[in-house]
C-alpha cells in the first residue's frame, strides 16, 4: 500500500507566511498611523488585505489548508482589520482628548466577535454569503475613508460641508453592528471561465486592480460603502418579504436531524448517546446497559 505523499515543508510554510505578512502590514500601519503618516498607514491595510486574499487561495491551491491556518487567519485580522483601522481614524479623525477611544474599543471589539463566530460557523465550508460583514470590508472601508478624505471630491461643497467627524463615529458604530448582525454578504466569487459567477469573479478582480493602480483614493471608499449599503438594503427587502436568510442553507448541519430518540437515560439514571445504543443494539442489549436478563415465567420447564 502506497503512502500519501505529505506536501512539503516549504508549501506548508507558504500559507502561513502570507498570514504573517498580513500581520506585518496590520502592526506596522498601527506605527505609521501613530506617526501621522495616516496615508502609508492605509497602504499597509491595503496590503494586509492583499495578503489576506491570498493566504488562503494558497492554501486550496497547494493542499496545504489546516484549522491552525484558520485560527491564525482570524486573530490576525482582529489586528489588521479590526484594531489597526480603528487606530488611523482615531488618530486622523477623531479627539484624542476625550471619550472618542470607545469607538476604537467598539470596532475591535465587534471585530473579534465577529471572527470568533465566523470560526465556529462558516470556516472550512464552501460559501456563497457571509454571515455579518466581513471584518476585512468594514475594516477596509474605515482604513480608505482618510484617502476620499484628500481627494478632489472631498473637497467639492456639496460633501466638505457635511459634519464629517460625527459621521465617522456613526460610521464607525454602524460598521461595528454590522459586522457582528446576521446581514448576509455576498461572497467573494471564485475565478474561472466556465460559469458566470467566475467569469463576474475574474472581472471583479480586475476592476479592484484597475483601481488600485489608477485611482485608489477615488475608489475604494465609496465602492466599499457601496457594497456594505446594498448588502444592508437587500437584507431590509427580505426582512419585509419574510424571506429566509440566503445563508441557512449552508450553515445546516449535514447528516440527518437528529430525532427524539438521540439522547436518553438508561435504567441508571445515566444519559446515553445515540453512538453507544448503537453499539449495544450490535451486540444484542437494549434498554439498559447490562444486557437484558429474562424473568422466571420466561425459563424452561425445569
Amino acid at each position: 500500500m502506497r503512502r500519501p505523499r505529505l506536501p512539503r515543508p516549504s508549501m506548508v510554510m507558504l500559507p502561513n507566511g502570507l498570514t504573517l505578512a498580513n500581520l506585518f502590514c496590520g502592526v506596522f500601519a498601527i506605527v505609521t498611523a501613530a506617526r501621522g503618516d495616516y496615508e502609508r498607514a492605509v497602504w499597509y491595510i491595503v496590503g494586509g488585505a492583499i495578503c489576506d486574499a491570498m493566504d488562503g487561495r494558497v492554501a486550496r491551491a497547494t493542499h496545504t489548508g489546516s484549522r491552525f491556518g484558520e485560527e491564525l487567519d482570524s486573530l490576525v485580522d482582529a489586528i489588521s482589520f479590526g484594531l489597526a483601522p480603528a487606530l488611523i481614524a482615531y488618530f486622523a479623525v477623531l479627539r484624542q482628548q476625550g471619550w472618542d477611544w470607545i469607538f476604537v474599543f467598539l470596532f475591535a471589539a465587534c471585530a473579534v466577535m465577529r471572527l470568533a463566530r465566523f470560526n465556529v460557523e462558516q470556516a472550512g465550508r464552501a460559501k456563497t454569503y457571509f454571515r455579518g460583514l466581513p471584518s476585512p470590508v468594514a475594516g477596509g472601508v474605515l482604513a480608505t475613508y482618510f484617502w476620499f478624505s484628500q481627494t478632489p471630491i472631498f473637497s467639492q461643497p456639496i460633501i466638505s460641508g457635511l459634519p464629517w467627524p460625527l459621521l465617522v463615529r456613526v460610521m464607525m458604530a454602524a460598521l461595528s453592528f454590522l459586522m457582528i448582525s446576521n446581514v448576509p454578504y455576498h461572497a467573494w466569487p471564485t475565478f474561472s471561465l466556465k460559469s458566470w459567477r467566475g467569469i463576474a469573479g475574474l472581472l471583479l478582480v480586475v476592476a479592484l486592480a484597475a483601481g488600485l493602480f489608477f485611482l485608489p483614493k477615488e475608489f475604494f471608499f465609496p465602492v466599499g460603502m457601496a457594497y456594505v449599503a446594498l448588502g444592508f438594503a437587500a437584507a431590509v427587502v427580505n426582512g419585509l418579504l419574510d424571506r429566509p436568510h440566503p445563508f441557512e442553507q449552508e450553515l445546516a448541519p449535514e447528516g440527518p436531524a437528529p430525532d427524539f430518540d438521540e439522547e436518553f437515560t438508561d435504567g441508571d439514571g445515566r444519559v446515553e448517546d445515540a453512538g453507544h445504543r448503537r453499539r449495544r443494539r450490535r451486540h444484542g442489549f437494549r434498554g439498559s446497559i447490562a444486557p437484558v436478563q429474562r424473568h422466571e415465567s420466561e425459563e424452561p420447564n425445569a
